[in-house]
């Protein structure tokens, strides 16, 4: 019989706190398209970054499953934002999405690294 899998607490609690934040960005975002509407230029990045968080919390959930795609969306989705956050910086010509950039970075190392911790609780060799 298969031994259960088992994941260090540390993954567990990052996971869970991604799956929080990224339904509070997409509430958000939806609260954001009540009427009265927004400008037509802040309803696209809006719709944009609720796509993400919905898609986050995928991933996020995969990731719980043991599924290896969930890092690989987890990465995708932030090189996204990265980029979508400089494109407006550009746009804007405001530092906007500069002080988010880092945290976006941030949070895929301390994603990796919770996948790292535990020796025979270590994530990333039990993803499948």
């Amino acid at each position: 019989m298969a031994e259960a899998k088992q994941r260090h607490w540390c993954l567990t609690a990052w996971l869970i706190l991604m799956i929080v934040i990224n339904s509070i960005v997409v509430l958000s975002g939806l609260i954001a398209m009540i009427p009265p509407l927004p400008p037509l230029a802040w309803i696209v990045p809006t719709l944009l970054f609720a796509c993400i968080g919905i898609a986050n919390v995928v991933f996020s959930v995969a990731l719980l499953r043991w599924k290896k795609w969930g890092f690989f969306g987890l990465v995708g989705t932030s090189i996204l934002l990265v980029v979508n956050n400089l494109i407006l910086m550009r746009i804007n010509r405001v530092p906007l999405g500069r002080g988010r950039v880092p945290f976006i970075l941030l949070a895929v190392v301390i994603l990796y690294a919770a996948l790292q911790v535990g020796k025979e609780k270590r994530g990333w060799t039990q993803l499948e």
